[in-house]
């Protein structure tokens, strides 16, 4: 499955009531360790259907962002029936990134 970007026009129908968990990678086009998860990210995405992957722009979405607390990026979080169940903030490898979910 392909890697969904995440608005928050989106956000309520990809996320929140999702029938799979959502792992989400709130990141920003400036961001060196962003650029570093990206490809694991995408990588987790065409690997793993049983999961949904997206991706939040924080500079698109200062909404999100805030709703979230996110200070850092990259963050990366899981929510499973619409809830936060897992966080990461920075840089970490594939298989850190799976432990979360």
């Amino acid at each position: 499955m392909s890697v969904i970007t995440i608005t928050k026009e989106n956000f309520e129908q990809e996320v929140l009531h999702s029938d799979k968990p959502v792992l989400l990678d709130f990141w920003a086009s400036w961001c060196g360790p962003c650029r570093m998860v990206s490809p694991i990210v995408d990588e987790i995405a065409d690997e793993t259907s049983s999961i949904k992957v997206g991706k939040v722009n924080v500079d698109e979405q200062p909404e999100l962002a805030a709703q979230f607390q996110v200070m850092s990026i990259p963050t990366l979080m899981v929510f499973k029936n619409g809830t936060v169940t897992n966080q990461s903030v920075g840089a970490k490898p594939k298989a850190a990134i799976l432990a979360l979910l």
